[in-house]
Formats: structure tokens, C-alpha cells, sequence
């Protein structure tokens, strides 16, 4: 994603730029892509190189306008369905995962597909195959619509799952207590709505069985973490991240619960400098599908309105890598 620095950040008048308050400016670390966003891109970048163009991938490879369209760019063509892929054509399903019936139509068509879903939603898919081994019912937690959510349902039979999205969704279920049942996680969720939603199923179905490991991810979890580090401090948090990105939602959703007020923005541009009236001290995070190059607009832009005074407050260290295919390296 090697573009050259976009123009798109706001034009502001600069001439009396010194002349206003500095903005001092907490980047949250760690902020923007994980590792398996970064292998996602990756994965359709090496099928350009060894397919040639074009390479379809079904659906959003990851929720960021700016990444698709660079992409696009390369030669990727995005669809939503397997119908909308020639017989003849590579297809990269998306970091979100994919129902099972995906690739059985894929092998069916005889197409040639490489598999881009994020190992840890892969290691949610695994669980649901074996708890429903055991005999027992899911409870799956996570957001209606989303294609994790999709992609994780579908990994079963209908009606082995069951998907609950808050503490009045558990309360609904129609369950004995007694009943053989599990519950897994959506990997991009709240980490402290999910913590009550878990509380409300295990004090309601006491037996319930669930993972070893807690299943959102450490991606989303250490991002939630940076941003309680700095929102105490800040006057206003801006999340750089696309209105479908689950994870960027949930970043201004921790803000917002510390009494922080938050700001979605996908780029520079959608920046309001009224929001900066009266603001001393900004927050300023990048979810998961956001690339760094978003954040450094972010921050030209913001300079070019008020002196800023930039600091990293850092929430934990990633080192996480995710292999490639085999189909890609070999």
C-alpha cells in the first residue's frame, strides 16, 4: 500500500496556524493493522503477482475504503458472491472468514481460491466444529450482519447456533438450564460488553462450556486497552476506520464509555476543525483495517490547523505474525 501521501487532507488557512493554542496529540499504540490484516493484503498482492490480473475477492478483503481501492488499483476485483467469478478466475475469500458452503461451491466449480481468513477467527470456526462434536448447542456472541458473524454461523448446520448480542438477547433464550450448551465470541468485540454478556450466560446456564482462551482477538483487545490508556487524559478521541470496521466502532465505544467524546473518521478530510474548539488534549487511534499512511494524514492535517505537540502512549507490544498459504509460497 506503497501510495503516494494522499491529498486529500482538509485545506486549512495555515498563515495563523502559530498563532492558535497547540493541540497536544496522544497516538494510542498499538493503533491500526494487525497481523492478520496485514496477511489479508498480502494475499491478494501475492496472487496478483503469481496470477496476473484480475484476482476477484468476495467481499471487502478488510473493512478500508483506502486499502480496496489501492488494491482495486493492483487489479483485484471485489464481489460479493462466488456467482460473480468467472470459472476460469483466482478468488481470495476475505480476513472475515466464509461459511463452509463457499468453498464447497468453490471446489465444486473446480475454482482456483486461496483462503485469506485471519487464523484466530479460523481458530473460532475449529471450536464451533468441536463443541458441536460434544453435542452441544452454541451461543454465539457478535453482531448480527457482520460477516464474521456470517462466516462463523455458517461453519455448522442451521439451527446449532444461536446468536446473542446483548444481556436482554440472553435472557430471551429459550434454553433449560440444564441443557448441553457452549458459547464462542465474534474476535472484534467490546472486550467489557462482552465480559457482562459471558457473566449473564454463565450465571443463567451455570454448565455452559467455553473457550480456554478468551476469542477476541488480542488485535482488538490490546487497541481497546491503548485507548482507556489515553481517553482519560484527552478532550476528544478521533478513530480513523470505516463505518462497517467492527473493531473502529468498538474504539469509540470505549472512548465514549470513559465520558470521552469520539469521532469515527475514515480519512483527513472528514474532520471537522469545530470539533477542536475548546479541545486541548486529542486522542487519535486507527482500527484494525486502517493503515499507518491514514494516521500520518490524520496528523499533517491537524498540523496544518494548530501547533501539536505529539505523543505515543503505548498499551502493549505486538510481534504477531500470521504464515502465508502454502499455495502462495511454494
Amino acid at each position: 500500500m506503497n501510495a503516494p501521501f494522499p491529498a486529500s487532507a482538509p485545506a486549512s488557512d495555515d498563515s495563523n496556524v502559530t498563532d492558535r493554542p497547540v493541540l497536544n496529540l496522544l497516538i494510542a499504540a498499538p493503533r491500526g493493522f494487525c497481523a492478520g490484516v496485514d496477511r489479508a493484503i498480502e494475499i491478494v498482492e501475492k496472487a496478483l503477482e503469481r496470477y496476473g490480473s484480475p484476482v476477484y475477492v468476495r467481499h471487502e478483503i478488510v473493512h478500508n475504503k483506502y486499502v480496496v481501492e489501492g488494491l482495486k488499483a493492483k487489479g483485484a476485483i471485489f464481489v460479493e458472491e462466488l456467482d460473480e467469478v468467472p470459472d476460469d478466475a483466482p478468488v481470495v475469500f476475505s480476513a472475515h472468514g466464509v461459511p463452509k458452503a463457499v468453498p464447497a461451491e468453490a471446489k465444486r466449480r473446480k475454482l482456483l481460491y486461496v483462503d485469506a481468513t485471519c487464523p484466530l477467527v479460523s481458530k473460532v470456526h475449529r471450536q464451533a466444529e468441536r463443541q458441536i462434536e460434544k453435542g452441544r448447542h452454541i451461543i454465539f456472541i457478535g453482531h448480527e450482519g457482520h460477516p464474521e458473524v456470517i462466516g462463523t454461523m455458517g461453519q455448522v448446520e442451521p439451527g446449532q447456533m444461536s446468536l446473542v448480542e446483548t444481556i436482554e438477547d440472553v435472557e430471551k433464550l429459550p434454553f433449560d438450564a440444564d441443557e448441553e450448551l457452549a458459547y464462542l465470541t465474534q474476535t472484534t468485540l467490546s472486550v467489557d460488553d462482552t465480559r457482562e454478556v459471558i457473566q449473564a450466560l454463565e450465571w443463567r446456564y451455570p454448565n455452559i462450556s467455553g473457550p480456554r482462551a478468551e476469542d477476541i482477538c488480542y488485535a482488538t483487545s490490546n487497541r481497546q486497552a491503548a485507548v482507556k490508556e489515553l481517553a482519560h487524559d484527552c478532550d476528544l478521541v478521533l478513530v480513523i476506520g470505516s463505518p462497517n470496521s467492527s473493531n473502529a466502532l468498538r474504539l469509540v465505544e470505549v472512548a465514549e464509555r470513559l465520558g470521552t467524546p469520539a469521532k469515527l473518521i475514515q480519512r483527513a478530510d472528514e474532520i471537522d476543525f469545530a470539533w477542536l474548539d475548546g479541545v486541548h488534549t486529542l486522542g487519535l487511534t486507527a482500527g484494525a483495517s486502517a493503515p499507518e499512511i491514514l494516521v500520518r494524514e490524520v496528523v499533517a492535517a491537524l498540523a496544518g490547523y494548530r501547533p501539536i505537540s505529539e505523543k505515543t502512549i503505548t498499551a502493549a507490544e505486538e510481534k504477531m505474525v500470521f504464515k502465508l498459504p502454502r499455495q502462495l509460497t511454494e
